[in-house]
């Protein structure tokens, strides 16, 4: 099973290269560190394609650049647009491989909600990403490309993307060094310059990436993935319980509150009849009390190869009002997506069937 790059060769891919990198690679060549602001420019903030459409280089270098480096450019394989401005893409990676990424449009401006591996081992019982198991990590570029080709499509009307979530098929923190990279590059003057607290990493819950996150010195959101209040249940949902079960990731999330300063999400996918009931609702609120923190409630985007149902939504505000009077801060997500196969890994394996 290939854990490897998206591939062309040993070429050095540009997308992935921070700023000072592409200087460096460029006075490499002979050339002066300003042609790596240019480079950097192009790819980032002008959705360059390729070398050639680097049009104020000079001909001789966009070819040397072509035969020396290369620049990732997913394939968009499809576009589908639900309701209430969501699109979600499938897009091809340059070894066959597909990834999905997610445009959602809020009152504050559009999100980017990008994928960090192609397949996942988490093996979530309730989710689509690991069904077909985890084929590699994405690279860098890889991440960055999904942002763009979302701000791609969005620029024309004059929007872009404000927002990144990595919250798509696979574990952020299991590829902890191509996902940090990724958004530092987002970040950084000269590209799409997103602030890193308008950035979200999510987590089923590795303790040991979310405390390395908490000194990495960027004020990212935390989402975790909790979608149980009980050992048990979490076991059953999540098999990463087993190995880091709730005290640990509760810990883990109180010290990243701690060292950063910014409030842990606490991600709940309500589930009919396995983790909605009010006693649910009442442990989750004794977990978490006292902690800086907020509870996302998700009603569940249904999976065809999995059972669990969504609940009605009498139940999901039986809950949130628990949560409520408990003095837990929460809200239910908007449902965006449910007619896109907006949950993760749906519309891959449509795909790739």
């Amino acid at each position: 099973m290939s854990t490897s790059g998206g591939g062309a060769g040993s070429k050095p891919d540009l997308k992935g290269f921070m700023p000072e990198e592409v200087a460096s690679f460029m006075v490499g060549l002979g050339e002066p560190a300003f042609r790596g602001t240019q480079v950097f420019s192009w790819m980032h903030r002008n959705h360059a394609s390729s070398f050639d459409d680097m049009t104020n280089l000079p001909l001789a270098l966009r070819a040397r650049l072509a035969a020396c480096a290369r620049m990732t450019n997913l394939a968009v394989l499809s576009r589908k647009a639900g309701s209430q401005g969501t699109v979600k893409y499938l897009l091809g990676t340059d070894d066959g491989n597909s990834v999905e990424a997610v445009r959602m449009r809020y009152r504050y401006g559009t999100s980017a909600c990008v994928s960090t591996q192609v397949g996942c081992k988490m093996a979530c019982a309730f989710c689509a990403s690991g069904i077909g198991g985890f084929v590699r990590n994405l690279t860098a570029a890889e991440i960055v490309d999904q942002v763009l080709k979302i701000n791609l499509d969005v620029s024309p009307s004059g929007g872009r993307v404000g927002n990144i979530v990595l919250m798509g098929t696979g574990e952020p923190l299991d590829n902890y060094s191509a996902s940090v990279k990724a958004l530092r590059i987002l970040n950084a003057e000269g590209g799409l310059n997103i602030s890193f607290r308008r950035m979200t990493v999510s987590t089923c819950g590795l303790v040991p990436g979310i405390l390395r996150l908490a000194d990495e010195g960027i004020p990212v959101t935390l989402s975790i993935s909790l979608h149980a209040p009980t050992d048990d249940l979490r076991d059953e949902l999540m098999p990463v319980n087993r190995r880091y079960p709730i005290a640990e990731v509760v810990q883990a999330a109180s010290t990243y509150a701690t060292r950063t300063g910014r409030r842990v999400t606490f991600e709940y996918a309500l589930i009919s009849g396995v983790n909605d009931s009010d006693l649910h609702a009442h442990l989750l609120a004794g977990l978490l009390r006292g902690l800086l923190a907020h509870v996302n409630l998700i009603p569940l985007n249904p999976v065809e190869e999995r059972e669990y149902e969504r609940p009605s939504r009498d139940r999901v505000m039986r809950f949130l009002g628990i949560l409520k009077r408990s003095r837990i801060p929460v809200t239910s997500r908007r449902e965006l997506g449910a007619d896109i196969d907006a949950a993760c890994g749906q519309l891959r394996r449509r795909y790739c069937r």
